[in-house]
């Protein structure tokens, strides 16, 4: 495919390769992506955290009011009230507290394993960001360069209908051409202007796009080839691997699985629960602010929860969770159906840009060896102008319509490697860092304390 520049050259030549490595590294949907799943290893964390031992401390103090009333003496006949009021003490107290869950019905580990299925899902959800992210870059370029091409050929089509103008004009002044070929040239190349500024504007779109998804201007860009040596051989074996590693598939399975630990977890909730306690209290002046009075407590204990009944939420919970395992198990065969839909539509595809490039290059050899006839013909007045400028019309058809039969075989092959689901940065073995999503699980995972996550920026 013959490629322009856009705008003046600058340094060296663009590949598919190096765009789609830009748009990997630096795409901000795909970096949005990137961090929900880091969010979601926040949720094995606090899942662990059912199990860890909760630690507290108090400290308080103020002012404290006594009064103590007691008799004067033991004369019941004549008993009087001794009294004494008392408001200097400052009562002050600090305690410690230690709670260790010892058994919880299994709620934590169900609920850790229902968020590592979910960091799974997340994980799967990004590689599908990947892959739409990498298609839409190819696209991009395609259409860049496809544009590009186009608006060449309308170019060239308007100077060679200048030229086709001049000569009419000259042949009307010595009397071969009438004034009805003049118009006809003139109206013909008002119509390339039109067409030639409907391409430019498409080239300028498709450059928009462009910057959006690789994250800088096009510039020059190599011819790309298509990834058919990636595909596998039939349309069989393209759909089982489909419907086995599709990151949509992959994600709707790891979803059934966060919802069949939902409802283990529902169902802990109706088991016993048991915890060992520690708590240590100091006093001072506690005795009716007496200053000086000290007291210290220490208290070890065991704690043993067995639900009867709270109201039926437990109940309620668990049928809502079996209601959310059967639509995540629907959900699946969606994305399986789906799925195989995508490989054989695109496999489709794929064979009718091929047929097309095949049939496009003999529509323009056909249309070429028209032009060149029509041409020959009208020097001897056996074709008019109005035959010249349809012949021209027609190969400049048959090349736009060879150009973008060649953009839509490289992107028809991406779009198919993507339906199948290994569409990926390894895969197309591209110059960038690839991203690696569990060293953020396990920091995360044993990250007890801490405001800011192993990646914080």
């Amino acid at each position: 495919m013959a490629v322009s520049c856009m705008g003046p050259a600058r340094g060296h030549a663009e590949t598919l390769h190096s765009a789609l490595a830009k748009a990997y590294a630096g795409n901000p949907a795909l970096a949005q992506q990137r961090a929900n799943v880091e969010e979601r290893d926040e949720d094995v964390a606090k899942a662990a955290g059912g199990m860890r031992p909760k630690i507290n401390a108090s400290v308080n103090g103020g002012v404290q009011f006594n009064r103590l009333r007691q008799p004067a003496g033991r004369n019941t006949l004549d008993q009087r009230l001794y009294s004494t009021d008392q408001s200097t003490g400052e009562p002050r107290a600090a305690s410690f507290g230690l709670s260790q869950p010892l058994f919880d019905g299994w709620r934590t580990q169900n609920s850790v394993r229902q968020a590592e299925a979910g960091v799974h899902a997340a994980r799967a959800t990004t590689r599908r960001a990947e892959q739409e992210t990498l298609l839409n870059g190819v696209t991009a370029y395609m259409n860049v360069l496809r544009d590009t091409a186009v608006l060449s050929l309308r170019k060239n089509n308007i100077a060679v209908l200048k030229e086709q103008l001049r000569a009419t004009r000259e042949r009307e002044a010595l009397g071969d051409q009438s004034p009805t070929d003049v118009a006809q040239a003139e109206a013909a190349l008002a119509h390339a202007h039109m067409e030639f500024d409907a391409a430019r504007t498409a080239l300028e779109s498709s450059a928009a796009n462009f910057r959006q998804v690789i994250g800088e201007e096009p510039r020059r860009l190599e011819p790309a080839p298509a990834a058919e040596d990636l595909l596998p051989d039939s349309m069989d074996e393209a759909i089982r691997i489909a419907l086995a590693e599709h990151p949509s598939v992959e994600s709707a399975t790891h979803q059934i699985a966060a919802a069949e630990y939902a409802v283990k977890v529902g169902e802990g909730a109706l088991l016993p629960t048991l915890s060992g306690n520690v708590q240590v209290n100091q006093q001072y002046e506690s005795f009716f602010g007496i200053p000086g009075t000290r007291q210290f407590t220490a208290q070890a204990s065991g704690t043993l929860n067995v639900p009867i009944y709270q109201g039926g939420v437990e109940y309620a919970s668990i049928r809502q969770a079996k209601a959310q395992l059967r639509e995540a198990r629907f959900a699946a065969d969606v994305q399986r159906d789906t799925a195989r839909a995508n490989v054989i539509s695109s496999f489709a595809q794929l064979r009718t840009a091929l047929t097309s490039i095949t049939t496009g290059r003999v529509a323009v050899r056909a249309a070429a060896t028209a032009l060149k006839g029509v041409r020959d013909e009208a020097q001897y007045g056996q074709r008019t102008t109005l035959d010249v400028l349809n012949a021209q019309q027609s190969l400049l058809n048959a090349r736009v319509d060879l150009v973008s039969a060649q953009r839509d075989r490289v992107v028809s092959s991406y779009t198919a490697l993507a339906a199948v689901g290994r569409l990926s940065a390894e895969r197309l073995r591209l110059e960038a860092e690839l991203y690696d999503p569990a060293p953020h699980l396990e920091a995360a995972r044993d990250k007890w304390f801490g405001l800011d996550g192993p990646d914080a920026r």
